[in-house]
C-alpha cells in the first residue's frame, strides 16, 4: 500500500516549513509514514499576495521550487468573509480527495479552538488532519528552528501586541530578547507572522530583501522583494 498523500497548508511562514522538515524526517524513517506531495495556499486574489502574511506570489513561487514541491494556490477575495472563505477551501478540498491526497498537514503549535475548527472543517471529506508539531514548547521550538538554519522575516506585525517597528526584522535571537514578555517566540497568537527564505527544507536559500513597510488594518506589513 502506497504511503499517505499530505497537502501541506504552506503559509510562508516558519511554522509550516518546519512542519515539512518534520514530516519529511518521519518519512525519511519510516516507508509508511505519511509523505508531502504539494503545498496548500490561499492567495489573496485581489492583491496577489499570501493571505495574511502579504509575501508576493513571486516568493511563494521560489519557496515551493526551494521545496521540490508542487504549489496548490486557493484563491480568496479581499475582503473575504468566513463563508466565502470556507467555499473555497472546501473546493479545494474536493479537488484535492480526487487526486488521491488523504491529509492536510498543518504548523499549529497550541491553539485549541484553530485546531478545532479544522477538524470539523475537514470531518466528511475524506480528508485527515495531521499536526506535526503540536504541543510542543515554542521557546524550545524557536531555539530548535534557529539552530538548524532557519532565516525568516516578520512580513506581518499585529502592534497591539508586539512593537509595529518590528515589521521586516529578522527573526532570531536578538529579536526574540526584544519581544515584550506576553509575546509568544513563535508568534502562535497572532503577534506576528514570518516569510522563511532558507532553512534545511530548501535546496537553496531565497535572496531577499525588505522593501515599504505600511501600516493598514491594524497591521504593519513589510513588503519582501527579490534581492
Amino acid at each position: 500500500m502506497p504511503p499517505p498523500r499530505v497537502l501541506l497548508a504552506w503559509s510562508s511562514g516558519k511554522d509550516s516549513a518546519w512542519a515539512l522538515q518534520v514530516l519529511r524526517q518521519a518519512a525519511a524513517r519510516d516507508p509508511a509514514a505519511p509523505r508531502v506531495t504539494g503545498l496548500l495556499t490561499t492567495v489573496n486574489a485581489t492583491h496577489q499576495r499570501v493571505a495574511m502574511h502579504a509575501v508576493r506570489r513571486e516568493l511563494l513561487a521560489a519557496q515551493a521550487r526551494a521545496v521540490g514541491l508542487p504549489l496548490v494556490e486557493v484563491p480568496i477575495p479581499s475582503p473575504c468573509s468566513n463563508a466565502q472563505y470556507e467555499e473555497a477551501m472546501g473546493a479545494a478540498m474536493a479537488a484535492a480527495r480526487e487526486q488521491g491526497v488523504t491529509h492536510v498537514a498543518f504548523g499549529d503549535l497550541f491553539l485549541e479552538d484553530i485546531r478545532r475548527y479544522r477538524e470539523q472543517k475537514l470531518a466528511g471529506t475524506g480528508i485527515a488532519p495531521l499536526f506535526p508539531l503540536w504541543g510542543r514548547p515554542t521557546r524550545a521550538l524557536a531555539g530548535e528552528l534557529l539552530d538548524a538554519g532557519v532565516v525568516a522575516h516578520l512580513t506581518a506585525v499585529d502592534p497591539r501586541q508586539v512593537p509595529a517597528a518590528l515589521a521586516g526584522r529578522r527573526w532570531d535571537r536578538a529579536l526574540l530578547a526584544e519581544l515584550p514578555p506576553a509575546a509568544d517566540p513563535c508568534g502562535e497568537n497572532g503577534e506576528f507572522h514570518t516569510f522563511v527564505s532558507a532553512g534545511p527544507m530548501f535546496s537553496a536559500p531565497l535572496a531577499v530583501r525588505v522593501g515599504e513597510v505600511v501600516q493598514r488594518d491594524g497591521f504593519a506589513f513589510a513588503d519582501l522583494l527579490p534581492a
